[in-house]
């Protein structure tokens, strides 16, 4: 969701250090999030949210307080229900804290660099290296650390799941086994 405001901000030309101008972004998008579609006002933007240039508007956005508020209310009016799966950085800790199952999934920075890289979803700049990759990320990952609001951390009850050394498969039963186990 902090993706899709980021498109809507850009493609606004919102400066991205306005709290305000991205606040009413966020306030007026229609984000629709299911069975892979994500859209924002009616544009499919399920490829455009997995650039470089995204991934840092993203983080940017995301250090808005204000943003939060309205993304957190967003995300909890979707699973007031239950029944839910969702991910994100905040989820366990912020969003729902109550989670009847909280997973907090990591893999070595190398790893994590490498998966992004050799993802066909997330379109890199022909001239983007793994290390490139690595770089980025360790800066995203910095600044959701140390980000005022909801930062990024593990709740104290979730399982911890390293998948550096798993394939999809592998990680998808492994996170299957915790559900059956905690729900």
């Amino acid at each position: 969701m902090y993706r899709a405001v980021a498109w809507k901000a850009l493609h606004e030309s919102i400066d991205l250090t306005d709290e305000a101008a991205s606040t009413d972004a966020a306030r007026r998008a229609r984000i629709v999030v299911s069975d892979g579609v994500v859209a924002v006002d009616g544009h499919d933007i399920a490829r455009a949210i997995r650039t470089p240039e995204i991934d840092a508007a993203a983080a940017a956005v995301a250090r808005q307080p204000k943003v939060r508020e309205i993304l957190i209310a967003q995300q909890r009016a979707i699973g007031a229900d239950g029944g839910v799966v969702m991910e994100g950085r905040d989820i366990g800790t912020v969003v729902f804290p109550a989670a009847d199952v909280k997973i907090y999934l990591d893999a070595a920075p190398e790893e994590r660099a490498r998966r992004r890289a050799h993802d066909p979803a997330h379109a890199l700049s022909g001239s983007a290296t793994v290390g490139d990759v690595a770089a980025a990320l360790e800066a995203r990952d910095l600044s959701d650390r140390t980000r005022s609001a909801s930062p990024l951390t593990m709740a104290e009850d979730a399982m911890l799941l390293d998948t550096t050394d798993l394939s999809i498969e592998e990680a998808i039963q492994a996170v299957l086994a915790v559900v059956r186990e905690r729900a």
